[in-house]
């Protein structure tokens, strides 16, 4: 199939490949919506009818990537399925092929309200329904603390991923995490 007959899902998923592509090869700021458009072999226009802004385009990029490998598995067993989880998300957002990506969208999110909304309502608020639900339901099973406040929960287990990834730009790695996790889940870990 050319690309000139690409239509629907097919050019959607064209685009936001060659979005990838390029914004490793030359960086965010350098990315633009007519050189996506000339090397996925479409006009600018098919771009902006589906993306309001480069930043856009790229958030929904990234959000392609693997969005199934964010769901939180439920083995019964709460702290492997947070350590399984935070290291997938790790993995993707820490990658050496996308960290960068990744931090420039969420600087690009400080001054485009529109990818900040989409940022927060499409990747933040849904993974943090998901931790606060996995957290729940261990709770509900009497294997957290019936007391612990599972958003502050939620915040102190996201503050350190981040604060890593766009502050310090330490290596987020899968030790760290399980640092992270042992530390609050001697929190959280029912008293007799």
């Amino acid at each position: 199939m050319t690309n000139a007959r690409r239509r629907g899902p097919d050019l959607t998923e064209a685009i936001m490949r060659t979005t990838l592509e390029l914004g490793q090869e030359v960086g965010y700021a350098r990315l633009s919506i007519e050189a996506v458009a000339a090397r996925a072999g479409t006009g600018k226009h098919t771009i902006y009818r589906r993306w309001p802004s480069k930043g856009a385009l790229l958030l929904d990029s990234l959000l392609s990537l693997n969005e199934s490998v964010l769901d939180y598995p439920d083995t019964g067993d709460v702290a492997a399925d947070l350590r399984e989880q935070i290291h997938a998300t790790v993995d993707l957002l820490a990658g050496e092929a996308f960290s960068p990506l990744f931090r420039a969208m969420v600087s690009e999110a400080q001054h485009d309200p529109g990818v900040a909304a989409a940022l927060n309502e499409r990747f933040i608020a849904p993974q943090a329904d998901r931790t606060v639900a996995r957290l729940t339901a261990a709770r509900d099973q009497g294997r957290l603390s019936r007391a612990f406040d599972l958003d502050l929960a939620m915040a102190i287990l996201s503050g350190p991923l981040y604060f890593r990834l766009l502050i310090t730009q330490e290596p987020l790695t899968h030790e760290y995490i399980d640092r992270v996790l042992g530390a609050l889940f001697t929190g959280m870990e029912p008293r007799p």
